[in-house]
């Protein structure tokens, strides 16, 4: 727990005086009971339990006082609270490299099964989008409720050539932001993207005017990347992530596959397909996102899972003034009634 005005903790300082002045008062009273028979003989009558419980309401009121200090001093603490994400954007790699088998039985019927179930475990209130990329990119299913279309949509991927990891990122943005006038085939195809250039910048008739934001700070939706191999082609994927990360969008990346690589053939040409987790790791902390790697179809399932858990309940800085200024309330209040039901005074 931190505070977030913490130039008003001096005020702690008078806790150690009102106790002072609380022991003073209590020798003084002994002082008076001492000078009259009588109050000594009452005194004696009382039960231990009758002494203690008369400093209940006064330690009340002082805990009232702590907890009021520090609500001043705006206490604000990592809490775990249900997810804000409304729609989740699953970006999937279909090049030929996913037909690899270093993960069995191969990648892509590894990385469908997985992103099915992770679909499956969702809250029925988040939406969710399926963009494909390879050589290039393209919105397979459009952000929805409808679990049923979402796998369908899984079902049908097709493989190949080429990987446009930014492809798949810039056009995963369009779909969060439909009415923001990403213009998708100029930052996709445009001189400037290809040459890796901000592909902010390459597009600067982009309307309405755009005005960035802090990574991370959009948790209406979030981008779940996976793939297996290096760009290939297409935009510079570090311009797309910083794209993503000017709109305040999380990456989590997921990097399936061996950094090794494996060989593999199709149609008569070959090649080997390796893990590029540089690239990946970097797009997740531009974007204040998170990298997992998925070595096999186990790991695979259980990146998903702990995914699945992130967007269900995820952490977050909060103030917590209103606890602390709640608690004192109670504790104030507790210590009036106490206090006038046992001795009908307040304190």
């Amino acid at each position: 727990m931190k505070f977030l005005w913490p130039e008003t903790l001096w005020l702690f300082l008078m806790v150690p005086g009102l106790v002072a002045a609380y022991v003073f008062l209590l020798r003084r009273k002994q002082r008076t009971a001492l000078m009259y028979p009588s109050l000594t003989t009452v005194k004696e009558a009382m039960s231990a339990g009758q002494r203690f419980r008369r400093h209940i309401p006064p330690l009340l009121f002082l805990l009232a006082l702590m907890a009021m200090i520090a609500a001043i001093g705006r206490p604000a603490a990592v809490v775990t609270l249900p997810s804000a994400h409304q729609t989740i954007i699953l970006a999937m790699d279909i090049s030929g490299s996913m037909r690899a088998t270093d993960v069995e039985p191969n990648r892509i019927s590894a990385a469908k099964a997985a992103a099915k179930a992770f679909v499956a475990e969702q809250p029925s209130n988040v939406r969710i989008g399926v963009v494909s990329f390879a050589a290039t990119a393209s919105v397979v299913q459009s952000p929805t409720h409808n679990r049923e279309d979402i796998i369908a949509a899984i079902d049908r991927f097709q493989l190949q050539r080429a990987t446009a990891i930014g492809s798949g990122i810039i056009v995963s943005l369009a779909t969060i932001f439909p009415d923001a006038g990403i213009d998708v085939g100029a930052l996709i195809y445009g001189r400037d993207a290809r040459r890796g250039a901000s592909l902010d910048q390459a597009h600067k008739a982009e309307k309405p005017a755009f005005q960035p934001v802090p990574p991370g700070s959009y948790t209406s939706a979030a981008i779940i990347l996976l793939t297996d191999g290096q760009r290939t082609t297409g935009p510079s994927t570090i311009a797309a992530a910083q794209m993503a990360a000017d709109r305040g969008v999380r990456i989590y990346t997921v990097g399936i596959g061996t950094p090794s690589g494996e060989t593999i053939g199709f149609e008569g040409w070959s090649m080997r397909v390796g893990l590029d987790e540089g690239s990946l790791k970097a797009v997740a902390n531009m974007t204040r996102g998170e990298y997992f790697y998925a070595g096999t179809a186990a790991d695979l399932r259980k990146v998903y899972r702990a995914l699945s858990a992130r967007f269900v309940l995820e952490k977050k800085d909060m103030e917590i003034t209103a606890l602390f200024a709640a608690a004192a309330a109670v504790a104030a209040l507790a210590s009036a009634l106490l206090s006038l039901l046992w001795y009908h005074r307040l304190l």
